[in-house]
């Protein structure tokens, strides 16, 4: 190692050079590149990332006294988690600020709960707090962040949430206050922003609220109130585990007092997951002028009304531009995705929670139908298909009308394709009574790709042979 000539041309470098050499190589370990859920919540690996710096700190002294000079530069903390000896860590390093990340869905070890309520007890240099375990853990654990993380507080993230769903609904202590919070994330809590975490608000970059029981509910026009105060947000996520009812929904906003529009100057993703009353009732009052990606979830229903989501969509079309899109046949939900132009990654999802197969061609149908306006971009479709394990004989026989109302709503595709197990079925949908094709669908059609590994009949030959189409097979 001594004689590496890597080693030698390292040593000859000066410091400033050297400093940026280790600011290039620190991981992005807490998500600071980006502000999507996987990210932000990281993985068990992540626990190691955050210790990027402790082998380069022991390379010599000169280093050690570079990296520790400039620590805040460098985003280096010290790294309290699982198996952790917290309180004897502390004692032998240096005071750099702390990421506190605990998770285990089988409950909490005494020496680690000994070693989380040790670190909590360093308000000023606790910075990344990240807390998931089962919820009898989580109120005791969330009781002892009931003080404010003040003197020169430094706490920007702040992700607590149960292990799994829960019965139980969390509080966050009233008296909490963190002035500089840039990433808020929280499930399982009731009112999760209450009136002392309104100063911090103005700071948070990014906000995701996992709601997963009736008791946690709130209105569209509290949540509405809560993003007026966060000029900053780049990222938000509200997530339902449960339906509300759209009818109690519509109920709820006839009796509450329409809010004045929302605007999020900095908003890029925006991820909805509940019913579609919600939804509207939100999109109708926000303005997101640098929206970049947007993905709806929606529960199952016999019918969907999304008006307002069209219009939202149409008016963010500048940032949102595609003319790819794929139609996804799930297990146990359908996904519509429409992508970037020349790029893999997705603009617009929007996917709905069913699994027989004539409810996923049905609920598509009706959303394809709904959104047709944002769908005549569309040049390119994909329609692909995943096995499913529950299905019968009662929900397999697919409306061929269905199939016809979901493909009208692309009238301006030049390619499709279609991925083995959709072919025989939506051959045989298509043809008319008289074995003819419906010369109105996909009128601008050229190019059909298609995979087959049995015979599906001569429907798609026959569509090839209309002279409107070239198979690339």
């Amino acid at each position: 190692m001594g004689n590496s000539p890597y080693i030698v041309s390292i040593h000859i470098l000066d410091n400033y050079s050297l400093l940026n050499i280790f600011y290039l190589y620190r991981p992005f370990f807490l998500g600071e590149d980006k502000n999507d859920y996987e990210h932000l919540i990281g993985g068990r690996g992540t626990w190691d990332l955050g210790r990027w710096w402790y082998r380069l700190a022991h390379v010599c002294q000169g280093w050690r006294n570079l990296i520790l000079g400039s620590a805040s530069y460098l985003g280096l903390s010290l790294i309290c988690t699982t198996g952790t000896p917290v309180e004897n860590m502390l004692a032998h390093s240096p005071p750099l600020p702390l990421t506190v990340d605990y998770r285990s869905g089988d409950g909490i070890t005494a020496e680690d709960d000994e070693g989380i309520l040790f670190a909590l007890k360093q308000r000023h240099r606790v910075r990344h707090l990240h807390l998931v375990f089962p919820v009898q853990n989580l109120r005791k654990l969330v009781m002892a962040i009931d003080e404010e993380f003040q003197d020169r507080p430094i706490l920007e993230y702040l992700i607590v949430e149960p292990w799994t769903k829960n019965s139980a609904v969390l509080m966050l202590p009233e008296t909490l206050q963190a002035p500089i919070l840039r990433h808020l994330l929280l499930g399982g809590f009731a009112c999760p922003i209450q009136p002392r975490l309104h100063p911090a608000a103005a700071s948070l970059v990014t906000l995701y609220l996992i709601i997963d029981h009736p008791s946690a509910y709130f209105l569209p026009n509290m949540l509405l109130q809560w993003i007026s105060f966060m000029p900053q947000l780049e990222s938000l996520a509200i997530v339902f585990i449960f339906p509300v009812p759209n009818r109690d929904v519509e109920r709820q906003l006839t009796h509450t007092s329409i809010m004045t529009h929302v605007t999020l100057p900095s908003l890029r993703l925006f991820w909805f997951h509940g019913v579609s009353a919600y939804l509207e009732a939100v999109v109708c009052r926000i303005m997101t002028p640098c929206l970049e990606k947007l993905q709806i979830g929606l529960f199952n229903q016999l019918a969907f009304s999304v008006p307002h989501l069209v219009h939202f969509i149409m008016d963010t079309t500048e940032n949102l531009r595609f003319d790819n899109a794929a139609i996804m046949f799930k297990d146990k939900y359908i996904d519509v995705v429409m992508f970037f132009r020349e790029a893999d990654t997705y603009a617009v999802g929007v996917a709905v929670d069913c699994w027989h197969p004539d409810w996923q061609v049905s609920s598509v149908a009706q959303i394809c139908n709904a959104l047709s306006q944002v769908f005549s971009a569309v040049e390119h479709l994909s329609l692909e298909h995943q096995v499913h394990s529950q299905s019968s004989e009662e929900h397999n026989n697919v409306d061929r009308i269905e199939w016809r109302n979901l493909l009208r709503s692309f009238s301006n595709v030049k390619t499709l394709r279609v991925e083995d197990g959709l072919i025989e079925e939506l051959s045989r949908c298509l043809r008319l009574e008289g074995g003819e094709l419906p010369l109105e669908l996909l009128p601008e059609l050229q190019e059909l790709t298609y995979v087959e590994s049995r015979d599906t009949g001569d429907a798609f030959t026959s569509f090839i042979d209309t002279g409107r189409t070239q198979a690339a097979l």
